[in-house]
């Protein structure tokens, strides 16, 4: 994984959760240096990032429907530029067809390093939707995606939260370490209890990457507890903290029968922005 971010993607579908991924994507863009790429894909259906099935349209049509979405592309370009510091632009383009597969074809074309996506408030199945297309879209591409909501504006990433499963993820921890190291962040690294040894060797050996990687202050902490995206986010409303990293695993989702029918990960649920980034 790269030291830092050079470009970051927004899916654009024109609603109000896109002013939301914006004004993140800016502040990460603003710490890093680097550029943001707003993306609006034609004939996506109601999620940016939602794999639905394209309808049939006439070449006009079609043509029509790009040219409308690149200019009001151009205008979120107008309005958002000026708010860049330093030698980051903002670019922008029209894509057609199904939505994961031009997104993914684009991350990789143009070496996206981190895709954010603005999540509703209020609406049910755009929030179910949304969820399960970021942990689609991070098993797909292998790059981080940010869910982010209104309320995960409020301030940089000064506390982040690493949950560890049954293996330490270096990519997550040299991820959490670079955010750590540019927002002078606390990582806090947790896992929960377990019959035998091995949830103090799991802690012991992520520890000794994160001091190998910098000198940021963390913690390794055990936590009592049956299910760890249940756990996770109830530690972190305990401590008020910025930042969850997860890997898009069932470990990650919440209890209860819905969550299981709807395959609904812990970004779904937490008011607190979370990165999915896919396991390899």
């Amino acid at each position: 994984m790269a030291n830092k971010f050079y470009n970051i993607l927004v899916p654009i579908n024109f609603t109000a959760r896109n002013k939301w991924a914006i004004t993140k994507a800016i502040e990460i863009a603003n710490s890093f240096d680097c550029n943001i790429h707003f993306v609006s894909v034609v004939h996506a259906g109601i999620s940016p990032v939602l794999p639905i099935e394209s309808s049939i349209f006439t070449p006009y049509e079609s043509h029509t429907d790009r040219m409308y979405h690149y200019e009001r592309l151009k205008q979120l370009q107008s309005k958002y530029s000026s708010q860049l510091c330093g030698g980051g632009k903002i670019e922008i383009s029209v894509l057609e067809g199904d939505s994961i597969t031009n997104l993914a074809d684009y991350i990789k074309r143009y070496t996206m390093d981190l895709v954010i996506i603005g999540l509703p408030r209020f609406n049910l199945l755009h929030r179910v939707v949304s969820t399960m297309s970021i942990g689609n879209l991070a098993r797909k591409t292998q790059i981080p995606v940010l869910g982010i909501r209104a309320s995960g504006l409020i301030c940089h990433f000064k506390k982040i939260i690493l949950p560890l499963h049954n293996d330490v993820s270096v990519r997550r921890i040299k991820m959490a370490t670079m955010l750590a190291r540019t927002f002078n962040s606390t990582i806090y690294m947790i896992t929960l209890r377990k019959n035998d040894n091995s949830a103090e060797k799991i802690i012991n050996d992520a520890l000794q990457i994160v001091q190998s990687l910098s000198t940021i202050p963390v913690q390794g902490i055990i936590l009592e507890g049956k299910n760890l995206a249940k756990t996770t986010l109830r530690f972190a409303r305990q401590i008020n903290g910025d930042l969850i990293m997860i890997n898009p695993l069932k470990e990650f989702n919440l209890p209860g029968w819905w969550n299981r029918f709807t395959n609904k990960l812990l970004t779904y649920a937490s008011n607190i922005p979370v990165i999915t980034l896919g396991k390899h």
